[in-house]
Protein backbone atom coordinates (compact mmCIF):
# COMPACT_ATOMS: atom_id res chain seq x y z
CA UNK A 1 0.00 0.00 0.00
CA UNK A 2 1.61 3.50 -1.19
CA UNK A 3 1.74 6.25 1.85
CA UNK A 4 0.18 9.47 1.08
CA UNK A 5 1.99 11.19 -1.44
CA UNK A 6 3.52 14.20 -1.02
CA UNK A 7 1.35 17.39 -2.07
CA UNK A 8 3.20 19.97 -4.77
CA UNK A 9 3.05 22.73 -1.98
CA UNK A 10 4.98 20.15 0.54
CA UNK A 11 7.52 19.36 -2.09
CA UNK A 12 8.07 22.88 -3.20
CA UNK A 13 8.55 23.36 0.46
CA UNK A 14 11.30 20.90 1.01
CA UNK A 15 12.94 21.66 -2.47
CA UNK A 16 13.41 25.21 -1.68
CA UNK A 17 14.68 23.85 1.87
CA UNK A 18 17.24 21.05 0.08
CA UNK A 19 17.92 23.05 -3.52
CA UNK A 20 21.68 23.78 -2.94
CA UNK A 21 22.18 20.57 -1.29
CA UNK A 22 20.77 18.19 -4.08
CA UNK A 23 21.73 20.31 -6.81
CA UNK A 24 25.15 19.96 -5.23
CA UNK A 25 25.21 16.46 -4.19
CA UNK A 26 24.01 15.69 -8.02
CA UNK A 27 26.75 17.81 -9.25
CA UNK A 28 29.20 15.80 -8.02
CA UNK A 29 27.68 12.25 -8.70
CA UNK A 30 28.67 13.35 -12.10
CA UNK A 31 31.93 13.14 -11.58
CA UNK A 32 32.78 10.94 -7.91
CA UNK A 33 30.56 7.83 -8.80
CA UNK A 34 30.15 6.03 -6.10
CA UNK A 35 30.78 2.38 -5.94
CA UNK A 36 27.39 0.26 -6.41
CA UNK A 37 25.69 3.39 -7.72
CA UNK A 38 23.43 1.96 -10.71
CA UNK A 39 21.97 -0.32 -7.96
CA UNK A 40 21.51 2.02 -5.73
CA UNK A 41 19.60 4.01 -8.09
CA UNK A 42 17.65 0.60 -9.05
CA UNK A 43 16.98 0.03 -6.01
CA UNK A 44 16.05 3.31 -4.81
CA UNK A 45 13.46 3.77 -7.56
CA UNK A 46 11.64 0.77 -6.51
CA UNK A 47 10.94 1.75 -2.98
CA UNK A 48 10.39 5.41 -4.53
CA UNK A 49 7.32 3.63 -6.71
CA UNK A 50 5.80 1.76 -3.67
CA UNK A 51 5.42 5.36 -1.87
CA UNK A 52 4.24 7.36 -5.44
CA UNK A 53 1.36 7.69 -6.58
CA UNK A 54 1.35 10.36 -10.34
CA UNK A 55 -2.79 10.64 -9.91
CA UNK A 56 -2.12 12.29 -6.72
CA UNK A 57 0.04 15.00 -8.35
CA UNK A 58 0.19 15.13 -12.04
CA UNK A 59 2.53 18.21 -11.59
CA UNK A 60 4.68 16.83 -14.81
CA UNK A 61 1.29 17.33 -16.94
CA UNK A 62 0.74 20.59 -15.51
CA UNK A 63 3.49 22.40 -15.99
CA UNK A 64 6.54 20.69 -18.47
CA UNK A 65 5.70 19.49 -22.08
CA UNK A 66 6.78 16.52 -23.62
CA UNK A 67 8.68 16.31 -26.79
CA UNK A 68 6.66 14.61 -29.08
CA UNK A 69 8.30 12.50 -32.21
CA UNK A 70 7.31 11.90 -35.50
CA UNK A 71 5.64 8.34 -34.22
CA UNK A 72 4.02 9.53 -31.64
CA UNK A 73 2.38 12.49 -34.05
CA UNK A 74 1.41 9.84 -36.33
CA UNK A 75 -0.19 7.16 -33.55
CA UNK A 76 -1.77 10.39 -31.44
CA UNK A 77 -3.57 11.81 -34.43
CA UNK A 78 -4.79 8.41 -35.91
CA UNK A 79 -6.37 7.84 -32.44
CA UNK A 80 -7.74 10.90 -32.43
CA UNK A 81 -8.98 10.53 -36.16
CA UNK A 82 -7.12 13.21 -37.36
CA UNK A 83 -4.29 13.80 -40.08
CA UNK A 84 -0.83 14.64 -38.29
CA UNK A 85 -1.06 17.92 -39.92
CA UNK A 86 -4.37 18.96 -38.21
CA UNK A 87 -2.92 17.47 -34.94
CA UNK A 88 0.17 19.68 -35.00
CA UNK A 89 -1.61 22.60 -36.18
CA UNK A 90 -4.18 22.38 -33.39
CA UNK A 91 -2.01 21.22 -30.28
CA UNK A 92 2.05 21.99 -30.95
CA UNK A 93 4.37 24.52 -32.02
CA UNK A 94 7.76 23.82 -33.06
CA UNK A 95 10.55 24.30 -31.20
CA UNK A 96 12.53 27.04 -33.16
CA UNK A 97 16.08 25.63 -31.33
CA UNK A 98 15.38 22.06 -31.57
CA UNK A 99 12.95 21.92 -34.05
CA UNK A 100 11.19 19.45 -31.65
CA UNK A 101 7.55 19.63 -31.65
CA UNK A 102 5.90 20.82 -27.67
CA UNK A 103 2.48 21.33 -26.25
CA UNK A 104 1.64 24.86 -27.13
CA UNK A 105 0.00 25.19 -23.56
CA UNK A 106 0.03 23.59 -20.20
CA UNK A 107 -1.48 22.04 -18.25
CA UNK A 108 -1.35 19.42 -21.23
CA UNK A 109 -4.27 19.81 -23.32
CA UNK A 110 -5.07 16.04 -22.45
CA UNK A 111 -5.00 15.92 -19.32
CA UNK A 112 -7.96 15.83 -17.20
CA UNK A 113 -7.76 17.94 -14.46
CA UNK A 114 -10.46 16.67 -11.88
CA UNK A 115 -9.08 13.46 -12.09
CA UNK A 116 -5.21 13.98 -12.81
CA UNK A 117 -5.71 11.05 -15.82
CA UNK A 118 -4.43 11.13 -19.55
CA UNK A 119 -7.05 11.62 -21.82
CA UNK A 120 -4.48 9.26 -24.23
CA UNK A 121 -3.18 7.47 -22.05
CA UNK A 122 -2.62 4.17 -23.93
CA UNK A 123 -1.23 6.29 -26.72
CA UNK A 124 0.63 9.08 -24.82
CA UNK A 125 4.23 10.09 -26.20
CA UNK A 126 7.44 8.26 -25.21
CA UNK A 127 8.43 11.17 -23.50
CA UNK A 128 5.46 10.78 -21.17
CA UNK A 129 5.43 7.17 -21.34
CA UNK A 130 9.04 7.30 -20.11
CA UNK A 131 8.46 9.99 -17.12
CA UNK A 132 10.71 10.74 -14.85
CA UNK A 133 13.36 9.03 -16.65
CA UNK A 134 14.67 7.07 -13.48
CA UNK A 135 16.19 4.10 -15.23
CA UNK A 136 16.38 5.73 -19.07
CA UNK A 137 20.23 6.00 -18.97
CA UNK A 138 23.04 5.38 -16.63
CA UNK A 139 22.63 7.80 -13.74
CA UNK A 140 25.63 9.71 -14.00
CA UNK A 141 24.67 10.27 -18.00
CA UNK A 142 21.69 11.45 -17.26
CA UNK A 143 22.01 14.09 -14.04
CA UNK A 144 20.88 17.17 -15.89
CA UNK A 145 17.89 15.66 -16.20
CA UNK A 146 17.23 14.64 -12.32
CA UNK A 147 18.96 18.33 -11.82
CA UNK A 148 15.36 19.26 -13.51
CA UNK A 149 12.73 17.34 -12.37
CA UNK A 150 13.68 17.19 -8.58
CA UNK A 151 11.58 20.79 -8.92
CA UNK A 152 8.64 19.06 -10.65
CA UNK A 153 8.30 15.29 -9.75
CA UNK A 154 7.67 13.95 -6.17
CA UNK A 155 8.92 10.52 -7.50
CA UNK A 156 12.58 12.07 -8.59
CA UNK A 157 12.29 14.26 -5.17
CA UNK A 158 12.11 11.02 -2.99
CA UNK A 159 14.15 9.13 -5.20
CA UNK A 160 17.18 12.15 -4.96
CA UNK A 161 16.78 12.11 -0.94
CA UNK A 162 17.05 8.40 -0.81
CA UNK A 163 20.16 8.34 -2.52
CA UNK A 164 21.83 11.51 -0.14
CA UNK A 165 20.62 9.74 3.35
CA UNK A 166 22.40 6.78 1.24
CA UNK A 167 25.71 7.94 0.33
CA UNK A 168 25.95 10.52 3.32
CA UNK A 169 25.23 8.35 5.89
Amino acid sequence: MKSPSLYLPAIKRMMQRNRRKYRYFLTRLETVKPKGLAAMVKEADKKVWKETDCLDCANCCKTMTPTFTTADIKRISAHLKMTPDAFKEKWLYKERSTGDWMNRKQPCQFLNLQTNKCSIYSVRPADCAGFPHHTKRQFTEWVHVYKQNVEYCPATYRLVEKLYQQINS
